[in-house]
């Protein structure tokens, strides 16, 4: 997800302030909830049910619920899976949170966290307890699916409900660096791709469905029909645009490139082919044929690691209605994509920050937030 060492390098050249928000640029950045504080925050999320509570997941295993307000001062655990979760690697730990969109009635949500013994990605199904909705049952545990992990990094960790009402579900290429064991371009394998899974059924003895649209559903050649796309080094974090269904991911890159996908059915985008619209394997006059390119991509001069975002679709800030909102984690720059369907018409950088960008989120009412790791969770405002 990041180089740790060029972070620590990056901080101190540029001489950090403590809060990190500087006082420029054509918005302003706030606490959102100046009282809560988290320790590694890695997902925000809401449960669409009307409740108006935001969910903070720690990557060390932890869920806290709070009401959406800015002067709450309490958040209440809502679930502990410590002692399941590993978090010993840099890139592993709780790292993705989806709420059934039948949550209201249901009480169904998903995790998706590292485990050890051995190395492995798990998505499990917990209920809310049945008494009290801000405390979930430890005890109810499903595993839906574990992928086998060769290395700590690049774990993916977006799970989302499209507006099928499937799950999406993105893994990393398994790890180290330059996608050693091919896993980018093998659809034999679950890594190196976005997933998409049907959790209100089971089939072959699995706890989950492959839906019949998927790409490669009824194969004979040993390709996963979990697959919904492929090529994708880590994404880090996926979104559907609540208006019109558009998938936008971000993958992280190798030395050189972060990349922006607009992802569909079936497509392959390239990793480790290339490395957002450059060749990586090998260097120069790479096979292209069949790749999807990004929307839009950037060198390791501008960041280093991409946080992906979501297309704002609130009505608090209308300057960036329609716009894809994204970071990078390592140098904290925040910016504002529009695209028209064929090209980017604009990329305007919103904020410099020194803030370590982790995820973004939203509230019901499609107003933005971002989480960073020093603990806060920070919203847009218009200055006056």
């Amino acid at each position: 997800m990041y180089n740790l060492f060029f972070l620590i390098a990056f901080l101190l050249w540029t001489g950090c302030s403590n809060s990190g928000v500087p006082d420029n640029g054509p918005l302003k950045i706030k606490a959102a909830f100046p009282n809560l504080k988290f320790n590694r925050p890695v997902d925000l999320q809401h449960a669409g049910d009307g409740s108006n509570r935001f969910f903070v997941v720690e990557q060390a295993g932890r869920i806290f619920v709070f009401g959406n307000y800015f002067n709450v001062t309490r958040r209440t655990l809502f679930l502990d899976i410590r002692e399941k979760v590993n978090d010993w690697g840099n890139e592993e730990g709780l790292l993705g949170l989806a709420f059934h969109p039948q949550y209201r009635q249901n009480g169904r949500f998903f995790v998706y966290y590292s485990a050890d013994g051995p190395r492995r990605s798990v998505l499990a199904q917990y209920n809310v307890s049945g008494n009290n909705p801000n405390k979930a049952d430890p005890n109810s545990e499903k595993i839906i699916l574990e992928v086998n992990q060769p290395y700590s990094n690049h774990n993916g960790g977006q799970i989302r409900f499209g507006p099928d009402g499937y799950l999406y579900i993105s893994l990393g290429d398994g790890g180290s660096g330059g996608d050693p064991q091919g896993n980018g371009q093998n659809r034999k394998t679950l890594l190196g791709s976005i997933l998409r899974i049907d959790v209100d059924k089971t089939q072959n003895g699995k706890n989950y469905a492959v839906p019949v649209d998927n790409p490669f559903t009824g194969n004979t050649s040993g390709r996963r029909e979990e697959i919904y796309a492929w090529g994708l080094r880590n994404v880090w974090r996926f979104t559907f645009d609540r208006v019109d269904g558009t998938l936008w991911a971000a993958d992280v890159g190798q030395n050189r490139i972060e990349e922006i996908d607009i992802i569909e059915k079936g497509k392959n985008y390239g990793w480790n082919i290339m490395e957002g619209s450059k060749c990586f394997e090998p260097s120069e006059n790479c096979d292209q044929r069949g790749l999807t390119l990004p929307v839009l991509d950037y060198t390791h001069e501008v960041g280093q690691s991409i946080t992906g975002g979501f297309m704002y679709r609130g009505s608090e800030i209308p300057q960036l209605q329609g716009a894809y909102i994204y970071a990078d984690f390592v140098s904290g720059r925040i910016w504002a994509l529009r695209y028209d369907g064929r090209e980017v018409t604009s990329n305007v950088l919103l904020q410099k920050t020194s803030l370590n960008i982790s995820t973004f989120g939203e509230d019901e009412a499609g107003e933005l937030y971002f989480c960073a790791f020093d603990g806060m969770i920070y919203r847009f405002y218009r200055s006056e």
